[in-house]
């Protein structure tokens, strides 16, 4: 049998002749063992009668006549003892003319069939003819090139048409080169600038002309099957690609080379573990899925919950199954696990389960539909392979992540991490429906029972204090401009510039008086469109003025952004900031620590002040135990804060550029509600229109005053608590009993009725003093 490869062309002539044999016969020849000395001079004998076969044959169709004399000597070469072991055969590198194959070579070509012919993997023409230059750079210039060093693979099928993939090795100690007269004689220089191109194809060919080398002798070829090893090196290449649609049939492929198994499946199911349930994970809808296999996913969740595979789990453990039909079926979960295994033709199956860093990734499934085929024994070749699918299946997890968190901040904004599970939960069940090809609508998000705890601390009397700092900025601006106008008509006297100053000196009279709602806006109009251009066209048109200067710091004054002076509304601004930046990093820091009592949701918002909102319940945390007294816990967790908020807040007033005053707010709403999710003002919002009382409740009872009287419900330097019901009373006021006795709050505890509010009649209100610091 002989198989036939090789480029069409090639810097060599070749001629296969066993030359080099003859001085080691010779030697035998005078050993002093007889019988050596006799075969080896038999053999010599032999060879005389056929010179051509040390004188060289150019056509490998003239070697068969001798194939019984190359077999006898080459008998030590290929000892008979190892033919049905070893892989090898007689050859001229590179050109894979082969003959004299050992047993086993022979019988893995003639299992690969008729249709197939050599190939070395990734070896182009001109990479052939390149390394057929390289042999000659070794082997007649003595220097070695890196190229003669890289593994050369040959993949070859066996019957089932399962690919194996061999190393080839050749030995060329029995072959010499040899120049002919078309042969171009190389220099250091030449051989050097050509292994610093080694692409470069015309360079190489006009050094080393085709047919211009001699090739004389024989190469022996040998194979290692690396099947293995070769698989698992093109596994980790193929799992780094992209490309998800080539994979699957590649990965495949490897597999059975690996296993030997003509139709191995491979499958995998990816899904966490979150609250105690298995969540069904679709990071590769194009991979075949054993247990997704015609189910639809809520089936396939449900099977998640099978005892067998959750043992699997739990313990780590491979589940190898060798005969699915000794596999007992009393349990229904278990029994609709095996059915769907045996409505894919299973016998065999290895599942395993993927768990990196504790987090459950899900299942890699293999199967065969021949009993035994896949069991405890192979199922260790798994040890090779499954940290590179761990790997993968976690990358393709964090894409996932990325998917999910793109369809919250598309559909619900950013969510607080206490619910964010729930809208996870709903973004996965959209990707998974649109994997399967199904339209999915994004169900409304809703918590059932919760309790909700309101507090806030608020700047007293803030559109006072904001509209006293427009009315400064206002009074300082005309003024400024009544001395730049009057400065002007001193030099330049013009009866309009009188005329402004009249008009500037009626609005400051009218500023001093009141501040109305148009005011500001009517005045700043007045003066960007009617004052600043005469200053404008006055300080271009009079370069040596003495007013210049006044004007030029006028202008300095303005604020662009208004066209105003905004000095004592900078200082009031930059206040309100302070104190939000302050209260809003205490509130946030505590939050934190109140997070690890019990998950609960909290939002908080600026305004001229800080707002906060919590719920705690079940429904927010159902893989805990929600007590009552988690909730009591968080109210008392409020107060304290509240108070670390007011001490920061006096320790922060000296400092501000404005001076204002801040008030305190709880209030306490004792019957659970439900909150959902509004996608289009994509927030929580109190549902149902019983509980829109504790809504209303939020936004009025700031204003509240004491009833019977006029004044407000809440003081600088109190805290008001407001409720509805006596238990609630008994358990706030043990609360600030409490702080009252850690120095947080004074003893002047006061108690009164709220005054009756549109939708909110009856409620109460204790009052007590921040303890000074």
């Amino acid at each position: 049998m002989q198989f036939n490869f090789s480029f069409s062309t090639s810097p060599f002539k070749t001629l296969i002749a066993f030359h080099k044999i003859i001085p080691t016969l010779e030697e035998t020849a005078l050993s002093e063992v007889d019988f050596q000395a006799s075969y080896a001079r038999s053999l010599l004998e032999e060879i005389k009668k056929y010179p051509e076969l040390t004188e060289g044959i150019e056509k490998v169709a003239d070697l068969q006549r001798y194939e019984s004399v190359i077999k006898v000597l080459l008998a030590d070469l290929f000892p008979y003892s190892l033919t049905k072991n070893e892989i090898k055969a007689i050859t001229i590198p590179f050109h894979l003319h082969t003959f004299n194959h050992t047993e086993r070579l022979a019988k893995i070509l003639s299992d690969a069939g008729d249709h197939y012919t050599f190939s070395f993997r990734d070896v182009s023409e001109d990479s052939y003819y390149i390394l057929n230059c390289c042999v000659i750079i070794s082997m007649y210039y003595g220097i070695p090139v890196d190229a003669m060093d890289a593994p050369i693979f040959l993949d070859i099928p066996d019957k089932n048409n399962i690919m194996h993939h061999y190393r080839v090795l050749f030995n060329a100690d029995f072959m010499d080169i040899i120049p002919t007269e078309r042969a171009v004689p190389l220099s250091q220089e030449d051989i050097i600038e050509l292994i610093d191109n080694f692409s470069d194809i015309a360079l190489w060919k006009s050094k080393f002309p085709e047919n211009s080398w001699i090739l004389k002798g024989f190469s022996i070829m040998t194979l290692f099957d690396a099947t293995t090893e070769n698989a698992v090196s093109s596994f980790k290449s193929n799992l780094l690609r992209d490309d998800a649609k080539v994979q699957l049939d590649e990965i495949q492929e490897i597999f059975r080379s690996i296993y030997k198994i003509a139709d191995l499946r491979i499958g995998l199911t990816s899904f966490e573990k979150v609250r105690e349930e298995y969540n069904l994970r679709i990071v590769e809808k194009q991979l075949y899925s054993h247990l997704l296999y015609d189910s639809t996913i809520a089936e396939c969740q449900e099977m998640l919950c099978n005892e067998t595979l959750e043992s699997m789990l739990t313990k780590e453990e491979l589940l190898v199954v060798p005969d699915i039909d000794k596999l007992s079926v009393a349990d229904p979960k278990k029994s609709f696990f095996i059915n769907k295994l045996k409505q894919q033709q299973v016998k065999s199956f290895i599942f395993a389960p993927l768990i990196q860093e504790d987090k459950v990734l899900g299942i890699l499934e293999m199967s065969s539909s021949k009993i035994r085929a896949l069991n405890s024994v192979n199922a260790n070749k798994l040890n090779f392979i499954l940290p590179f699918i761990k790997d993968k299946v976690s990358k393709a997890f964090s894409e996932t992540e990325n998917q999910i968190e793109a369809v919250i901040q598309r559909e619900y904004t950013s969510i607080h991490p206490s619910v964010k599970w729930r809208f996870q939960e709903e973004a996965i069940h959209y990707l998974n429906n649109r994997a399967f090809g199904k339209d999915y609508s994004l169900q409304e998000i809703v918590f059932e029972n919760v309790y909700p705890l309101y507090g806030q601390i608020d700047v007293q009397g803030s559109s006072e204090s904001r509209n006293h700092a427009i009315k400064e900025d206002l009074i300082h601006q005309t003024t400024d401009l009544i001395a730049l106008f009057t400065k002007i008509n001193q030099t330049h006297k013009l009866p309009l510039f009188e005329q402004k100053v009249f008009d500037l000196q009626r609005n400051l009279a009218a500023l001093n008086l009141s501040l109305s709602t148009d005011t500001e806006q009517t005045m700043l109009d007045q003066m960007n469109m009617d004052m600043h251009p005469i200053l404008e066209n006055f300080r271009k048109n009079n370069k040596d003025s003495l007013v210049l200067a006044d004007i030029n710091a006028y202008f300095d004054r303005i604020n662009l952004g208004i066209g105003g002076f905004y000095e004592a509304r900078r200082d009031y601004d930059d206040s309100i900031t302070l104190i939000n930046k302050k209260l809003v990093t205490i509130l946030d820091e505590k939050q934190l620590e109140a997070q690890e009592y019990f998950p609960h949701y909290y939002e908080r918002y600026k305004t001229d002040g800080i707002e906060h909102n919590m719920y705690i319940g079940a429904s927010i945390a159902p893989d805990k135990n929600f007590e009552l007294y988690y909730l009591k816990n968080l109210r008392l967790w409020q107060l304290q804060v509240m108070c670390e908020m007011e001490s920061q807040f006096r320790v922060l007033q000296p400092e501000l550029p404005h001076q204002l005053e801040v008030t305190s707010l709880i209030l306490v709403f004792a019957t659970p509600i439900s909150i959902r999710f509004k996608m289009d003002e994509k927030q929580f919002d109190i549902d149902g229109s019983y509980n829109v009382r504790y809504e209303i409740a939020k936004k009025r009872i700031d204003k509240a005053k004491i009833k019977g009287s006029t004044e407000r419900i809440t003081q600088k330097g109190k805290l008001v608590v407001v409720y509805s019901h006596l238990h609630e009373e008994t358990e706030y006021l043990g609360y600030i009993n409490l702080l009252q006795h850690k120095g947080l709050l004074q003893d002047d505890i006061e108690k009164f009725d709220v005054e009756d509010l549109q939708g909110l009649i009856g409620l109460k209100a204790i009052r007590v003093g921040f303890k000074a610091f």
